[in-house]
């Protein structure tokens, strides 16, 4: 491989020596990024005229420019130029059986594109090509995200995802958590489609037990205080935390309960109306304050939210990820149409307005100490919802919220680095830490639409700057 050397501030004195004695060997690097402004997502400082080397994968230099020479496989100028982690998505989904393999693997290159130097698989039926994938990027074979995943959904008899792992009683819940322990998964993904409201409680506390992070949808047949009190670690959406804030949620939750021994049970978009109108402020500040306390992180997901509330009126036709989403995930998403375009106007109106009320609540949640994390849902089935863009869009969502840049910033990094439990090796930019990084040509705390302005991603200590992306992506757009 052609090795750039980058020589600094040596002298001719230096050179004499070098020339008189034996010559010291430089040491070459794998990646050099100099010159740079380091942001820090912990406090927000901005640390100009630093220079980053990194070799094997992690990063082993960080200090001032222009105190030492450095020579690497890979120079990437910094100068003008802000650095910062690598970018989390902490809910996206690889499914749709064995003929959209191929269509899912292409996502990969979606997300390194757009900054995601990681993601969280929150559950599908692909979970041994994820694990194929996984083994393939780490070693060197095929540049995209590190992947967490959760590997199959545990859910009840006759569950709406394929692969679902079903349960009823708590000896099926113990084969479930059996299983994926065999598969070695990262955490557990809980859904409420046919799942009753014993089983979710049994099936958080027995993966408790296990030392297993539980995170899901959950039956409105039981409370959300209930499941914290369990151990659930991460609630995905906002519809579970919202019921929570009702002034009535332990009369709605019995509702719910005695509808499922008749002929018409009330499911989740049932009962949300009511939900709305019952709206306490302080039932939300006891739930958060549950949350926080117990660290229970919430991922709001907004951008889908918006999308999907929208659908029905916005013109997909002419987005410009479309060329980069496969045609057979493409053909999912007519689901969704069809059922957006079915919408009673009040439907339409009731979506719109609930959103709202979800966008208030994201800054509550913060202010009280609950953990957020930056989730897109993007994949197959989730219409227009496209990998890497979508989580870009979620942080500016997120701000919109009511969160500061810094905030969004960090429900996109240290935050999901933290819950995953891998803080002490990633998440930031300090010696020793994996070389995830995301180089950005202006400062993302001044507009976190900066998050998308991208000059280069390293991934595991690789460097892509803007031209290797865009050669990415024309390798994966459709003919």
């Amino acid at each position: 491989m052609k090795l750039t050397r980058y020589y600094l501030g040596l002298s001719v004195a230096a050179l004499l020596a070098g020339c008189a004695n034996r010559p010291t060997k430089l040491e070459i690097y794998d990646v050099v990024i100099n010159h740079v402004t380091v942001v820090d997502v912990v406090t927000g400082q901005l640390t100009p005229n630093r220079v980053v080397a990194v070799s094997k994968g992690k990063i082993v230099r960080l200090e001032e420019a222009d105190k030492d020479s450095y020579a690497a496989k890979q120079y990437v100028n910094g100068n003008g130029r802000f650095l910062l982690p690598g970018l989390w998505d902490m809910h996206v989904h690889f499914r749709g059986g064995d003929s959209l393999v191929a269509a899912n693997k292409k996502s990969l290159t979606l997300f390194l594109a757009h900054g995601i130097t990681t993601v969280r698989d929150a559950g599908g039926d692909l979970t041994p090509s994820v694990m194929q994938w996984r083994n393939e990027m780490e070693a060197g074979q095929y540049p995209g995200p590190r992947i967490f995943t959760s590997g199959p959904k545990i859910d009840g008899p006759k569950a709406y995802w394929p692969g679902s792992l079903e349960v009823e009683t708590p000896a099926q819940i113990g084969k479930a958590l059996d299983s994926l322990q065999r598969l070695r998964v990262d955490y557990v993904k809980i859904y409420e489609s046919k799942i009753s409201g014993e089983a979710f409680l049994n099936t958080i506390s027995q993966a408790q037990r296990r030392g297993m992070k539980t995170t899901g949808h959950m039956p409105y047949s039981v409370t959300l205080g209930e499941a914290v009190k369990r151990g659930l670690d991460a609630t995905e959406h906002l519809y579970y935390v919202f019921k929570a804030c009702s002034s009535k949620e332990d009369s709605l939750t019995a509702l719910v309960r005695n509808s499922l021994k008749t002929d018409k049970p009330l499911g989740l978009f049932a009962v949300l109306p009511a939900v709305y109108d019952t709206y306490s402020p302080a039932a939300a500040a006891t739930i958060y304050k549950q949350m926080a306390k117990r660290k229970t992180a919430a991922v709001p997901t907004l951008h889908i939210g918006k999308t999907l509330a929208e659908l029905s009126e916005n013109d997909h036709a002419r987005d410009t990820l479309r060329a980069y989403i496969d045609p057979k995930i493409q053909a999912t998403y007519t689901r969704r149409l069809a059922s957006a375009r079915q919408q009673s106007a009040a439907a339409r109106a009731f979506s719109k307005k609930l959103e709202t009320k979800f966008f208030s609540m994201v800054p509550e949640m913060q202010a009280a100490g609950v953990p957020i994390l930056a989730g897109s849902d993007s994949g197959p089935f989730n219409s227009f919802i496209y990998p890497g863009a979508s989580l870009q869009d979620e942080l500016l969502m997120l701000v919109e919220a009511g969160l500061t840049p810094l905030q969004a910033l960090q429900a996109a990094t240290i935050n999901g680095a933290k819950f995953m439990g891998v803080a002490g090796r990633t998440g930031t930019i300090a010696l020793g830490k994996d070389a995830d990084l995301l180089l950005l040509t202006a400062n993302p705390l001044e507009n976190i639409a900066n998050v998308k302005k991208i000059d280069a991603v390293v991934s595991r200590g690789k460097a892509y700057p803007a031209p290797a992306l865009a050669n990415l992506m024309r390798a994966i757009k459709n003919p």
